[in-house]
């Protein structure tokens, strides 16, 4: 008599829809995958070419509003009238992040019902988080896609980009700044979020929005090593530092791209700004401005951002504009990095050894930046539109500056001990092992919600 085969866990990952909340899964997806675990994917549809490469079942939003592509100003047309970065920066927190969190819960009942998930890993930004593990009842990973978010009463608040001080005058000061920005800069976000998980029944501890979702997973898979993480006496035991999570490769060993110009120069350096920034004048022309008809080769990815009219614009012999050249192709060649800030790109630029110019500001690029300047890992230029001058200047002193080459390299060996995927999925197995069994609660409450 043939025996049944054992039935396989079922795990559904989960993001906020942007390519910084989703990419640095997609290791993770695939390798648990071919493990044998039965993946697929609930997010914006507009995942839906990447999923369907990865050969991963994709479920769309269908209750949630779709942010995607940082199209606040387009889904929220009331965003439009806000001038300040403090008071549109609490708008998108409390209409992108957090009142998406029911919208989220209502979808995931649905797709319980057709696929039930025994865990969810979600990005640590996804606001479907509490309803999962409370209301659900069932396991969650997230995944760190940008600097840990927990507050710590060793370090200033999180959200300022502010670097931290262990003086006496110092800590004072962080404390006094942790309550200002608790209970007066971002009052009304956490005011948003306490009652609207009190409607739902979910408990918390008026913690901050950045905290809470933190402490409603299990775990929290932190991309990135401890060495580029600020030290804190109060590090949340659940958290697990998984080394430089980064997307899913089919990179088959061979070059893909390459330019003869590359050895050609004495001097190269990659710069990006991503594909959700669309204004080139912040950091792309700028950079252009800076070293044009120079002798350093300045490799520029738009992220499909007026790539022709910047090739017209900029047509030096020094000069390559595409639209996306694979990092691991270009960065070997590379004698710096400029980047907005980016998580993934500062990681993949450490792992390839790349001294560092950082601008960036808004969607927490300020707590990366201000990471890189604060480990001496290259120049933070504490801005996201920085003048030609300044980036000349900033490339020479991380080139010509022993100190930034060899921190970006000692970090870069830390990175090597960690196995993501694998520790990753150690985390999956333990966590799987010690549940109850076979929820059952997210049908009855799929019922009450529909």
């Amino acid at each position: 008599m043939n025996q049944l085969a054992p039935a396989k866990n079922k795990i559904l990952f989960a993001n906020f829809p942007g390519d910084g909340h989703f990419n640095p899964l997609t290791g993770l997806a695939v390798h648990l995958v071919s493990l044998g675990y039965d993946v697929r994917w609930y997010t914006s549809k507009g995942f839906a070419p990447k999923l369907k490469k990865l050969q991963i079942p994709h479920y769309p939003f269908v209750k949630a509003i779709d942010v995607s592509d940082g199209n606040f100003d387009d889904v929220f047309p009331g965003r439009k009238k806000l001038n300040s970065a403090v008071s549109k920066l609490k708008f998108d927190i409390v209409h992108a992040f957090v009142l998406r969190g029911p919208e989220y819960y209502q979808d995931l009942c649905e797709v319980y019902r057709e696929f039930p998930f025994d865990l969810v890993i979600a990005d640590c930004a996804f606001t479907g988080i509490p309803f999962i593990k409370d209301s659900m009842g069932i396991p969650v990973i997230a995944v760190g896609v940008f600097p840990l978010t927990a507050s710590s009463v060793d370090l200033p608040p999180v959200g300022l980009g502010m670097e931290p001080s262990y003086s006496i005058a110092g800590k004072i000061k962080q404390a006094l700044l942790r309550t200002f920005v608790n209970r007066v800069l971002f009052k009304a976000p956490n005011k948003v979020m306490h009652r609207m998980l009190d409607e739902h029944g979910i408990h918390h501890k008026e913690e901050t929005v950045f905290d809470l979702l933190l402490s409603k997973c299990d775990v929290l898979l932190q991309s990135g090593t401890p060495s580029f993480e600020y030290q804190r006496r109060d590090m949340p035991a659940h958290v697990h530092f998984a080394g430089p999570m980064l997307p899913h490769s089919t990179a088959s060993g061979t070059r893909q791209w390459f330019d003869e110009r590359l050895n050609r120069f004495k001097k190269v350096i990659v710069v990006t700004q991503g594909t959700v920034e669309k204004d080139i004048n912040k950091l792309l022309v700028p950079t252009l401005e800076a070293f044009k008809d120079s002798d350093t080769l300045v490799v520029c990815t738009t992220g499909g951002s007026q790539t022709a009219a910047l090739r017209q614009r900029y047509s030096q012999r020094n000069i390559i504009i595409e639209d996306f050249i694979p990092f691991n192709d270009i960065m070997p060649y590379a004698d710096a990095y400029i980047t907005n800030g980016g998580f993934g790109g500062v990681l993949l630029g450490i792992e390839n050894n790349l001294p560092l110019v950082v601008a960036g500001v808004h969607e927490g690029k300020n707590e990366i930046c201000a990471r890189v300047g604060y480990f001496k890992l290259g120049i933070n230029l504490k801005t996201e539109k920085p003048l030609p001058r300044q980036l000349m200047a900033a490339v020479e002193e991380v080139i010509n500056n022993p100190i930034y080459k060899e921190n970006v390299v000692a970090l870069a060996e830390e990175f090597k001990q960690y196995q993501p995927n694998d520790l990753c999925a150690a985390q999956v197995a333990s966590l799987l092992k010690q549940s109850t069994g076979p929820v059952v609660r997210a049908a009855v409450v799929a019922e009450k919600v529909y």
